[in-house]
């Protein structure tokens, strides 16, 4: 490689590097000003001009939060919804994708074609059925009526028969010849050579569910049966609102979510990987 080239290819890198940490800084720059300004006093979070810094640092925002504000009960409703959506989905999706994949039974490429088909209709056009039907069977204001609707993930379940697809037929004809039964193959040969996908879909899913915010803020009235996206909309005042309580709030009800990415960042990519080459 030529002097010329190498320096060519310098001055590149360090443009991409530029511009990668510039695109960095706008999309961590909204984080950072939500969390400063819930630690600045509402009259300095209300200031027509930008502060990096607060003049004054207060903790009295998140006590307020914390102790005049059923966040314990949102934190419970989140976590309990969350962990059954993760459970249902994750589980269901598992077996139909082995089923497809793996077993013959009638309309198998129909069904197939179905949840290829239901991949491509967004799940807020059937919101209005969604609550027709958990009213009818008087599930508002229940766990199982936040849960029940967002059930509906065809994208695991694409994953999961493409990895299944991908294990070679040797060791299913292995573990046939043994006379295993198909939950035998399914939990001692197919499960264990997939627990990173597993583990990587769990933890997307759980955090989706965590996120979640449309739904159960049509499925729920009772603030003490909110989920903490839909309670922290209720912490206001009597005499106007408070942003900065508000910012507060918001900062608590993404905490778990952010330690959950931090802990599990490599899975979560890997999720994120495998759900971008399915739309891809």
């Amino acid at each position: 490689m030529s002097p010329v080239t190498a320096k060519r290819l310098n001055v590149l890198g360090l443009l991409i590097t530029l511009a990668t940490v510039l695109i960095a800084v706008l999309w961590a720059f909204p984080l950072y000003w939500g969390v400063i300004s819930s630690l600045k006093p509402e009259n300095e979070t209300v200031r027509p001009y930008i502060e990096l810094w607060p003049e004054t640092l207060t903790f009295s925002h998140y006590t307020f939060a914390l102790t005049q504000t059923q966040i314990g009960a949102w934190y419970i409703n989140s976590l309990a919804t969350a962990l059954g959506v993760t459970v249902l989905t994750v589980g269901s999706s598992l077996f139909c994708g082995y089923a497809i994949s793996q077993l013959q039974f009638p309309f198998r490429r129909a069904l197939w074609w179905l949840i290829l088909a239901s991949f491509m209709v967004p799940t807020q056009t059937l919101i209005i059925n969604h609550f027709e039907l958990i009213a009818s069977m008087k599930l508002l204001n229940s766990w199982a009526g936040i849960i029940l609707p967002q059930l509906i993930h065809p994208v695991v379940i694409i994953i999961f028969k493409q990895f299944f697809d991908s294990v070679p037929k040797e060791f299913r004809e292995a573990a046939a010849m043994d006379n295993a039964s198909e939950w035998r193959i399914l939990t001692r040969v197919y499960i264990p050579m997939n627990w990173g996908v597993i583990t990587a879909l769990s933890i997307v899913t759980f955090i989706w569910a965590w996120n979640a915010f449309l739904w159960p803020f049509l499925a729920v009235t009772k603030t003490e049966m909110m989920t903490i996206t839909v309670g922290i909309t209720q912490v206001s005042d009597a005499f106007g609102v408070y942003y900065a309580r508000q910012l507060s709030a918001a900062v608590l009800a993404g905490l778990p979510v952010a330690l959950a990415y931090l802990v599990f960042q490599r899975h979560v990519t890997q999720a994120i990987t495998l759900s971008a080459g399915i739309k891809g």
